[in-house]
């Protein structure tokens, strides 16, 4: 399995969409536990990583970089 790379501040994309109907999600923070945001409803959810890995299923967007 090729391991995801993401970082902070990415928008990624999730296996599942949310139940507001989108399924583009922030990445604002991470560490143990990583915490996403909807960004269709702004509701945010807080996943263990190796959860989070299992059911991420892209990165859409890379941070900004500065």
């Amino acid at each position: 399995m090729v391991d995801k790379q993401f970082e902070l501040n990415d928008v990624v994309q999730m296996k599942k969409p949310h139940p507001c109907g989108e399924n583009r999600w922030k990445i604002i923070r991470m560490g143990m536990d990583i915490r996403i945001k909807c960004l269709g409803c702004n509701h945010s959810v807080m996943l263990p990583r190796r959860e989070f890995t299992k059911k991420m299923k892209k990165v859409l967007e890379k941070a900004e970089t500065k």
